[in-house]
């Protein structure tokens, strides 16, 4: 692949691959920043190579997270951002959501935040990229470093979990 090739392709995926290295580093925005930079070097310095093998998404998410675990072996990680925050996003300047809507919002948000955050890391993984990232459970089984019957397992039981902590917090 060109390196005009490489980075127009990078370009594309940029949005979802900084949403991957956020879920990857915790949801601390700087430790996203600076493993999506660390990982993009890598790509377009050749120390990651794509062979083909699985799709270029993938590959890429696979270096993404790669790139996550060595930066956790080397420093510990800085408190997490506000995940209501980060999902919500900035509010609008006009016609913004009333009060009771963004409580509301905030409300669910952090009640499947605290849920998740129940979940095994793996489970976790595997059900960010399949339902933010719209992998299939073999690609994400590519990404996490897994076969896919382990993802599958992990994906099953993630929702089944998942389910049973929503319903358990509802009552």
């Amino acid at each position: 692949m060109s390196p005009a090739d490489l980075t127009d392709q990078l370009e594309q995926l940029h949005v979802t691959a900084f949403g991957w290295a956020l879920s990857c580093c915790g949801w601390d925005r700087n430790a996203a920043e600076d493993v999506l930079q660390a990982s993009y070097l890598k790509l377009l310095d050749g120390r990651a190579r794509f062979d083909g093998r699985s799709s270029f998404r993938t590959f890429v998410f696979g270096v993404i997270a790669r790139t996550a675990r060595e930066v956790r072996r080397r420093a510990v990680l800085r408190r997490s951002i506000p995940l209501a925050s980060l999902l919500l996003g900035p509010e609008p300047v006009d016609g913004g959501p009333d009060p009771a809507t963004a409580l509301a919002r905030a409300d669910e948000t952090a009640r499947l935040m605290r849920a998740l955050g129940r979940l095994s890391a793996r489970q976790r993984q595997v059900l960010h990229l399949v339902f933010y990232e719209d992998l299939t459970i073999a690609e994400a089984a590519d990404v996490a470093g897994v076969s896919l019957g382990t993802a599958r397992t992990h994906y099953e039981r993630g929702k089944a979990a998942l389910k049973r902590l929503l319903e358990e917090e509802s009552e």
